[in-house]
């Protein structure tokens, strides 16, 4: 492991190619593989882009133009002290696509990802062609089953709440080369685990600089909102229904956001919706059955008319 980390390490080479780009006040380091309609990757956390690796190449293949950005405060994209809400997220999200040169893309988003996905289709419905999102329930599911599911959702949910204490959070996630980030994917995870070294790969990049300061405040905003003003406007506009076809998948065996909890999110689409349910698998399906997880996602983007 690198002893002095800096933002190199998320610029992992491969058949792909990175740069930065400009959008919403922010630099955002992306990752591109492909020609043809645009399919934008959205990563949840602890991690970065690189949990998309399978499908930049399986995207490719199949004729899209793949892009796997790092989230603000991750990876190689800018960590500024503040924007760290979903509907700032979502903005410079919606941002990128059309600083990629795009009017509108396919939008995958998993885990925080899927949340600010989610929030995308609501706040920039244009930009939103399609919809897919991943281990990620609709935000006010996920807040619903917080409040409802006390030795459930609730109990799952638990980390967010010790990552509201300033800086003890940042320091217990670093500390020991990031072996936390590795506890918290093995848990996660299915028994498949994710493949050897991945882990490793992921406690590199919580090392650069700020990187697990820049995380731990989209959980901050997520739980402190709930009492505030900016937080009672978002779940507002979060009652808006999803106006475009959206895929929601899910591992049976996710620990982290429960399938139970995930599975009322349809009520807010009112457009197709196709939910599936692979079993087997915990909180990293793109990872842990990524062949399994293609085949899926590739189906449904093929269809012209998915579900009507």
């Amino acid at each position: 492991m690198s002893t002095r980390p800096d933002e190199s390490l998320a610029r992992i080479p491969g058949p792909w190619t990175h740069r930065s780009v400009h959008a919403g006040n922010g630099m955002f380091h992306v990752v591109e593989a492909g020609d043809g309609p645009l399919v934008l990757l959205l990563h949840g956390f602890p991690q970065f882009w690189w949990t998309w690796r399978h499908q930049l190449v399986s995207l490719a293949a199949a004729g899209y133009r793949a892009v796997a950005v790092d989230l603000r405060g991750y990876g190689a994209s800018d960590k500024p002290p503040r924007g760290y809400d979903l509907p700032s997220l979502a903005g410079s999200m919606a941002g990128l696509v059309r600083a990629l040169g795009e009017t509108c893309a396919t939008v995958v988003g998993h885990d925080w990802g899927g949340l600010v996905a989610w929030t995308m289709g609501v706040t920039d419905p244009k930009v939103v062609h399609r919809l897919v999102t991943v281990s990620a329930p609709h935000p006010l599911r996920l807040r619903q089953g917080m409040l409802t599911d006390p030795f459930g959702q609730l109990r799952a949910s638990f980390h967010l709440f010790g990552h509201q204490l300033p800086w003890r959070p940042e320091r217990r996630l670093t500390k020991n080369a990031a072996a936390q980030v590795g506890r918290l994917l093995e848990s996660w995870s299915g028994p498949g685990l994710l493949e050897e070294g991945a882990a490793d790969t992921y406690r590199d990049a919580f090392r650069i600089p700020t990187v697990a300061h820049c995380a731990l405040e989209y959980h901050r905003w997520f739980i402190r909102s709930q009492l505030r003003p900016d937080g009672a406007r978002y779940r507002r506009l979060m009652r808006t229904e999803i106006e475009m076809p959206t895929l929601q998948m899910h591992g049976s065996l996710d620990t982290c956001m429960l399938p139970r909890t995930a599975q009322g999110s349809s009520r807010y689409v009112a457009a197709p919706y196709r939910w599936r349910l692979l079993d087997g698998v915990g909180h990293f399906p793109h990872e842990e059955r990524p062949e399994e997880f293609d085949t899926e996602l590739l189906g449904w983007l093929a269809d012209p008319e998915p579900d009507r």
